[in-house]
């Protein structure tokens, strides 16, 4: 038995080397909570590792020696900056980013204004993070389990953008019960 066509057929070449995943009506959901997972996920890791920092204790042959270094509110400060960015960036309207609400002529500039900032706030805590984590904890060569906490400020700013941006996509795609009627 011999074949006329090969197997391989240049006009049925994909071009999109990923798989689709046809996730239907539950696609929102799945968003919503894939970002909130992300979200505790974010913060269990750095309240573990304030956590382990207060609870800190010197090693077992020398007790006179104290930890050398412990989470403070230094620390706290870019996972904070993120925070307040991811709450920024999704009180906002998505509707009035592409202005197609009909209010205040300048309601798309000042969402757009407003949007920058909280993208503004998130970058800024992940930066804070990485440099949080390059001056404090590995330039003084601490080991592992003290350089740990940067590590986690780090993975938490990390989470907490991913999370944003998940939630942004799940927010804009249409839901289970949105109709779209035109005239």
């Amino acid at each position: 038995m011999s074949y006329s066509r090969s197997r391989y057929d240049p006009r049925r070449v994909c071009l999109n080397p990923f798989p689709e995943f046809n996730l239907g009506k539950y696609r929102r959901t799945i968003g919503i909570y894939l970002a909130g997972a992300l979200f505790a996920l974010a913060n269990w890791t750095f309240l573990d590792a304030a956590i382990l920092s207060a609870h800190a204790h010197s090693p077992y042959d020398e007790p006179q020696i104290p930890p050398p270094v412990h989470v403070e509110f230094v620390d706290w400060a870019p996972g904070l900056c993120s925070l307040l960015g991811m709450l920024i960036i999704n009180i906002i309207d998505k509707d009035r980013i592409r202005g197609d609400d009909y209010g205040a002529p300048d309601a798309v500039w000042r969402a757009r204004l407003f949007l920058f900032v909280g993208f503004a706030l998130m970058a800024g805590g992940l930066a804070g993070s990485v440099s949080l984590l390059v001056l404090k904890y590995v330039l003084h060569d601490y080991p592992e389990q003290f350089t740990y906490y940067g590590y986690a400020n780090v993975s938490q700013n990390v989470s907490l953008m991913l999370s944003a941006v998940v939630l942004w996509i799940a927010q804009s795609a249409q839901g289970e019960y949105d109709y779209n009627l035109t005239l």
